[in-house]
This record gives structure tokens, C-alpha cells and sequence, in this order.
């Protein structure tokens, strides 16, 4: 006797499985630009790496001799696979069946793939392609009651905040309970043109008196300005390729130490620019990212959240092999001073590396917070203060590099100064409690409103002032450790990032990433 019956029927359902929602919704999906699930599967991960969990689950229809006359696979797809080698779980919607609803799922399956990630501490990719977590308002009349919402596995998803790297992509019209799992993670993208994201859709919307198309109400740009999700692409074959990156700069889980990727640059090299990189005059602004790419190894820098708090820019990068988090001041964007929205964007990004045990490396130029009634209403000092506080918290090795200004409270937070200061600064050096051109107003106000000529009295005090402004005049006190020529600071890194290496420390951290 054989069991051979039984696996033929196995295998005609997993058949049935992959038909997802049928030639013609399939099509559908198509027509919309978009891929299937399982596509998507397949671009992403190694071929032929993926090793699917719970494909013949469904709901089926069987006649009176309890033979199978209808199958409808469950709309979440998830397992096992590869990415360069390295294994992960990976978990996707499948809009073809019933547009991804949560009513035509089964939700041990979403649960299973956040468990299987926590538990055996691997990366975790969510393809959202989906809506909320309770389903349709139909489900009423098939179920004959309502309830109260719960989210599926949201303590395993908050975990694995602080366990394992997360990626989620958006790829598709993403509301409620789907949005929230876009969003709760390390890393999320939007594909432009195709993902919307919406805490609820137009037509739940539209009963507000706002009538907005899908675009319009949460389009990509819209989050990426708010901070919402990380990045934009354009196309799904984008995403992919950045989840795949940004994978490849952490360790399968805080249990692990980032490791080294290849040593394809020299770590001594010297771009001869940097030595004019700075302008003399200070209130002329120059490409930050241009001093970022020439000091970490070539090709390595992977910036995100660009769209959102400008004036801080974040990234991760290498340095000799070793992968970093990158940190540094956009003086295009209010001279670099940090903004509400800098703040967020700053207090999470150190968090990440924080959680991922990745050495920071922050180039300086902070002309404190934004001041004025804007950053005033915005909260600026509440989320100012929580960036330092993620700053004072973070256990990693940190080295700053002080290109140009650091001044008052969020200037004094460009690293924690109780530990040693790992820091250089180049000449260009600006620092201070306040900024002279603005400090004279306040501190000889008296002086200048009674002078015969106003003008002349503060240009004669910044005058004196600037005699005493020099930064060699800071490293004759010791209060500044080291005045660097720019163009050593890339061997100086390398050395960093090489002394750092054995001084991470694996494990869970007290303050984790939140979203």
C-alpha cells in the first residue's frame, strides 16, 4: 500500500495555490503594473530559494461525496528563503484573492511569519499589498456578529522591532492594519505610481466631505515628506534591489554583529578636494553628501529618508569593509539646524543603529535648533530633547567629525560628551553657545541701542570676537582634541571603524528601535 493518492492530491491543491485568484484577476494585477505575490517572491529572493509554508491552506468546497469542488487559497503567501546566501522569511499579500482583504485570510499564517522570523532570528520582508485587519464590513452578514479588534501578532511584530532587521515594502493600495505593518518597521519603501498608503481609503474618507483620489489622499511622496515610510522608487524591481542592500549592512539579528562586507578601497586614501570642501565665507553652503561619499568606501553610502527632515542626513555606509551608520548636517536645509521633523528622523535613526550594534560616525555642522514661532508650535525642544536623549542612550562606538559649526543644546549633541570623545574637527570649525553674528545682538544689545552709530559699535564687537573665534584656539585648551587636515579623515574612520570592530557587543539593547 502507498500513500501516493494522498500526495497527488497534495500536490494538485499546492497547484491550484500558485493559480492564486485566477487567470483573471491575475491579469488584472498586470493590467495595474503591478506583480503577483509570487512573482514578487521570485524577484526577490535567490532563485529558487524559497521553501513555502501552509500552500495548501484555503477555504474549500467539498460536494456530498466530500470531493474537493472549489478551492480559494489563503491571500497571504509566506516562507523561507535566501537573499545573497543568507537566509530570511518572507511574507506577502496576494491582492489577486479578494484584493488582499483580511476577510479572504487566514491569519495564523501572517502570525507564523512574524514568529518564524523572531524565533529563529532572521531578517524579515513584508510585501504589503493589502488593507486592515478586520476585513470587510460584509463579514457581518456571513458571520451574524461584529467584535472587538485586536492585531494579529502585534506583540511579535513589536518585538521583532528589537530582534531582527525588518524591510517592509508597500506595493499596492495599503490601508489600516497594512499600513501600520508597512510602517512598523527598520526600513520601508513605496513604489511611485502604484503604493498609496492610507490610514482608511477615499470612499471611508469621502465621508468627511474629502473627496480625493487614492494618489491624492496617501500617495509616496506624501508619507516620504512626512516620515511615514523611508524611501521612493520606481518600480517594484527598485524595491527589491534596496531591501536586498539594506539587508546587507546588519546581522541576521541582534544576536549577531554585523560582519565585515569586501575591501574593494583603499583605506588611506585622500581626496585632495576636501581641503576646500568648506567655503571660507560661513554663510555659503556646500554638498555634505559629496563629503560623505569621498570619506566612507566608494559606492557604500545608502541614504534614506532624504524626502524628511532635511537638514539631518541618514544612511548606512562602510568604512575599510566595516558597515556604519552615517549621520550627517544638510546645510541646505535651514543651515543644518536640527527641526522638529531632523529630530525624529535623528532619534530613530539612532536607534537603529543602536539595535543593530552599528558604530555611528556624525559629521558636524549644527547651528543649534531651529529657532522662531514655526519651530515653536512644531515642538521642536520636545523632540530636540528626544533626539539627545537617543544620542546619550546609544551604547555604540561613535566618532564625530566637526566639519564646520556646533552650537548651543543640539550643537552639544553631536555626541555623548561623558563618553571619551572620539571626535576631530577640520579648520573650518565654528562652535560656541551662540552663532557671534546672532550672539551680539543679545549680549550687547544695551551697548549698540545706546551707541551714536549702531552699525559701526557691532561691527567692531564682532570684530574683537572674531580674534578669539579661531578653533586653534580651542585645541590650546584641549577642548577640542584633534584639528585634522579634511583630507586625513578618511584613514582616520577606517581606523575607527577598525578599532570599533571588536568593541561591539552582541545582544539585545534597553532602548530598541520603536517606529
Amino acid at each position: 500500500m502507498s500513500w501516493q493518492s494522498e500526495i497527488d492530491e497534495l500536490r494538485a491543491r499546492e497547484a491550484l495555490a500558485r493559480e492564486m485568484g485566477g487567470p483573471e484577476k491575475v491579469k488584472r494585477q498586470h493590467d495595474g503594473g503591478k506583480l503577483t505575490v509570487r512573482e514578487r517572491i521570485d524577484q526577490l529572493l535567490d532563485p529558487g530559494s524559497f521553501h513555502e509554508i501552509g500552500a495548501a491552506a484555503g477555504r474549500a468546497r467539498y460536494d456530498e461525496t466530500g470531493r474537493l469542488i472549489e478551492f480559494m487559497p489563503a491571500n497571504f503567501v509566506f516562507g523561507r528563503g535566501r537573499i545573497d546566501g543568507r537566509p530570511v522569511v518572507v511574507g506577502g499579500d496576494d491582492f489577486t484573492v479578494r484584493g488582499g482583504a483580511a476577510d479572504a485570510s487566514i491569519k495564523q499564517k501572517q502570525v507564523m511569519s512574524e514568529q518564524m522570523a523572531n524565533e529563529l532570528r532572521l531578517p524579515l520582508i513584508r510585501l504589503v499589498d493589502g488593507t486592515g485587519g478586520g476585513g470587510s464590513v460584509r463579514s457581518l452578514e456571513t458571520d451574524g456578529r461584529t467584535y472587538v479588534p485586536a492585531n494579529p501578532a502585534w506583540d511579535l511584530v513589536v518585538e521583532n522591532l528589537a530582534t531582527v532587521p525588518v524591510v517592509a515594502l508597500g506595493l499596492g493600495s495599503v490601508a489600516g492594519l497594512g499600513a501600520a505593518r508597512l510602517v512598523t518597521s527598520h526600513y520601508s519603501v513605496m513604489v511611485r505610481g502604484i503604493s498609496q498608503m492610507f490610514i482608511a481609503g477615499p470612499p471611508v474618507v469621502a465621508r468627511l466631505g474629502e473627496v480625493l483620489t487614492k494618489e491624492e489622499l496617501g500617495g509616496s511622496e506624501i508619507h516620504a515628506r512626512a516620515g511615514a515610510i523611508d524611501d521612493v522608487v520606481d518600480s517594484e524591481a527598485e524595491a527589491f534591489a534596496r531591501a536586498r542592500r539594506f539587508l546587507s549592512y546588519l546581522p541576521a539579528s541582534v544576536f549577531e554583529l554585523p560582519a565585515r562586507g569586501p575591501v574593494e578601497d583603499d583605506p588611506e586614501r585622500r581626496e585632495e578636494w576636501l581641503i576646500e570642501a568648506v567655503p571660507q565665507d560661513r554663510r555659503k553652503v556646500y554638498p555634505m553628501r559629496k563629503i560623505v561619499n569621498a570619506v566612507v568606501d566608494r559606492g557604500s553610502f545608502m541614504e534614506f529618508g532624504r524626502l524628511f527632515g532635511g537638514a539631518a542626513i541618514t544612511g548606512l555606509a562602510r568604512l575599510d569593509g566595516w558597515p556604519v551608520a552615517v549621520l550627517a548636517s544638510d546645510p541646505h536645509f535651514y543651515g543644518g539646524g536640527w527641526t522638529a521633523d531632523a529630530a525624529i528622523k535623528i532619534t530613530r535613526f539612532v536607534d537603529l543603529a543602536n539595535t543593530f550594534h552599528l558604530p555611528v560616525v556624525h559629521l558636524v555642522d549644527i547651528p543649534g535648533f531651529l529657532i522662531g514661532l514655526t519651530a515653536e508650535k512644531a515642538g521642536t525642544i520636545r523632540h530636540g530633547a528626544r533626539a539627545l536623549a537617543a544620542v546619550y542612550q546609544a551604547k555604540v562606538p561613535w566618532c564625530s567629525i566637526l566639519v564646520r559649526r556646533a552650537f548651543g543644546v543640539a550643537g552639544a549633541g553631536h555626541s555623548n560628551h561623558k563618553r571619551l570623545q572620539y571626535r576631530y574637527a577640520w579648520p573650518s570649525g565654528d562652535w560656541g553657545s551662540l552663532p557671534i553674528e546672532g550672539g551680539v545682538e543679545a549680549a550687547y544689545r544695551a551697548d549698540i541701542a545706546a551707541a551714536a552709530d549702531p552699525d559701526r559699535l557691532r561691527s567692531e564687537i564682532e570684530a574683537r570676537l572674531n580674534l578669539v573665534r579661531s578653533p586653534l584656539r580651542t585645541a590650546e585648551a584641549f577642548l577640542i582634541e584633534e584639528l585634522i587636515d579634511p583630507r586625513d579623515t578618511r584613514p582616520l574612520l577606517c581606523e575607527f571603524a577598525n578599532l570599533a570592530a571588536p568593541l561591539r557587543e552582541a545582544g539585545p539593547v534597553s532602548m530598541a528601535m520603536r517606529p
